[in-house]
């Protein structure tokens, strides 16, 4: 964007303004358009776990959860049997939450129902907003990158 900087400004704070509230609203209207299996914070935590085991107080951290609220979330899903806890090699004394393979395979239908609803959205946009929203897709992918934390274990 080679743009006055008045026009950069305008356009961070457009951005800053009201980026996320339209991202969670597409969210909210895509997990509502099926019958999922899971609500929207089951798939949060489920998606958060595919990338490796965590704590509930990380998880809590994560998925800006009150740590009681998480511990009764994971106690749910895995009563359902698609999360289970384990002890660490490391430390005996710390609780590790992982994705089963039932968990990850109820997260990948979830995220296929709501691929093939977000397709159908697609298909009627003209090529060129297709075009912004693929590039805007991968600018914030970098940006994700760029504010999450690094993780330790």
């Amino acid at each position: 964007m080679n743009s006055a900087p008045s026009d950069r400004a305008a356009a961070i704070d457009l951005v800053a303004s009201t980026l996320l509230g339209r991202a969670a609203r597409l969210t909210r209207l895509l997990m509502r358009s099926g019958a999922h299996s899971l609500s929207r914070t089951e798939v949060g935590v489920l998606s958060t776990l595919s990338d490796g085991p965590r704590r509930i107080t990380e998880l809590a951290q994560t998925e800006a959860l009150a740590q009681p609220t998480v511990t009764q979330l994971i106690d749910k899903l895995e009563g359902r049997g698609l999360v289970a806890r384990a002890r660490s090699g490391e430390d005996a004394r710390v609780v590790l939450v992982a994705a089963t393979a039932a968990g990850a395979e109820r997260l990948e239908e979830v995220r296929a129902e709501v691929r093939a609803s977000m397709r159908e959205a697609l298909a009627d946009l003209p090529d060129a907003e297709l075009t912004e929203l693929a590039h805007a897709a991968e600018t914030l992918g970098g940006l994700i990158e760029k504010l999450q934390p690094a993780r330790d274990a």
